[in-house]
């Protein structure tokens, strides 16, 4: 390795640790006094309260990795130009492209790790901290499900529910039981599927069963359409499922073929199984597009307005991406392409500035 190399990635990892210790800082101290109010009116211990923000700590990490990447990369290569190294390093015979090398396998390290940290630490973590949440803070269930065979017990009732698809706030494979004081059952539902709208559940090819007090048989009624209040809304069912960010590529991948094998679609979980991979891959275009940013400007607007310009552009990167994954939650774009598009334009964008920079 180059004295020059061992230069660069030295300063990209001082800078990269002073961006990243700092924002994470940032992004605590925001989520402390937004929900320590909670932790209080819940009388939950400090103790509790410091587990779950340490718990969170690694979500946070994960996703903050790009961002200060990309700041690292901008801080270092705009105090090379402001101070003529670069200009110095061209002189001698040092093209854009040497000094790249060591910033890009540093990138791919980076989005390897971030890969591994995503799938094996960040699921357990959030995971737990969402329990804290749910159990001990919101008092609520803290039991998780999959989307999938989702057991609800009211005031004299149970509720089965085979599949929950959270961004059509519908239900599919219900059943219904309802009892009496003697915990008889004295009604059964069971649909195809259900729809909430206006405070209602409205449920599709149904069969409804009820006791008839005379001989204790019950009367089987098909129906198209029947409409209910029930103790539970799309809302509570989200916060008992298990989100995607609590599970790792393999678990993820694994209940999306259980999900199509039994016919539901699986559309929004695909998207969000590409997205984990498309994610980490971040890292690398953040340091394309940092590197092309910080030497495409030069020295026409200082260091501080390459800052600058450098949060814009992650900002941007976000709006973007989660406006990618959004169509491809509606089935506009398909999983892959709504995954993989906003990485493919910040590469060619960062690519340019790259190329005019040299």
């Amino acid at each position: 390795m180059t004295v020059l190399n061992k230069y660069l990635i030295r300063e990209l990892m001082k800078y990269f640790c002073m961006v990243l210790s700092s924002v994470v800082g940032i992004y605590l101290a925001v989520d402390f006094f937004e929900k320590i109010d909670n932790f209080v009116e819940a009388k939950v211990a400090l103790s509790r309260a410091v587990v779950f923000f340490a718990l969170r700590i690694p979500f946070i990490v994960a996703q903050i990795t790009p961002v200060g990447l990309l700041l690292a990369v901008i801080i270092v290569f705009g105090l090379m130009v402001r101070n003529n190294e670069i200009v110095a390093l061209k002189s001698g015979g040092v093209s854009v492209r040497c000094l790249f090398k060591p910033i890009l396998v540093i990138a791919a390290i980076f989005s390897a790790l971030l890969f591994f940290f995503s799938e094996s630490l960040v699921p357990m973590t959030m995971r737990r901290a969402n329990e804290i949440w749910q159990g001990e803070v919101r008092k609520e269930s803290a039991v998780t499900s999959r989307e999938k065979n989702i057991w609800i017990k009211g005031n004299r009732s149970i509720f089965l529910i085979k599949y929950f698809m959270p961004s059509d706030k519908a239900i599919f494979g219900v059943t219904l039981n309802f009892f009496d004081e003697q915990f008889r059952l004295i009604r059964c539902l069971d649909a195809q599927k259900g729809v909430y709208s206006g405070g209602r559940w409205h449920f599709f090819d149904v069969i409804e069963q009820v006791l008839l007090e005379d001989d204790g048989s019950y009367k089987v009624t098909c129906l198209p359409e029947s409409t209910e209040k029930l103790e539970f809304a799309p809302e509570d069912l989200s916060r008992v499922v298990k989100k995607c960010e609590e599970m790792s590529y393999s678990e993820l991948s694994g209940y999306i073929r259980e999900v199509e094998q039994e016919g539901y679609d699986a559309t929004t979980y695909r998207v969000d199984l590409s997205a984990k991979i498309a994610f980490p891959f971040v890292c690398i275009i953040m340091s394309i597009a940092g590197v092309g940013l910080a030497l495409w400007r030069e020295k026409k607007e200082g260091l501080a307005s390459s800052i600058f310009s450098g949060i814009v552009m992650a900002f941007l990167y976000w709006t973007i991406y989660s406006f990618c994954l959004s169509l491809g939650y509606g089935e506009i774009l398909p999983p892959m392409i709504a995954a993989w598009l906003t990485n493919f334009i910040f590469a060619c964008l960062g690519t340019f500035m790259l190329l005019n920079a040299d």
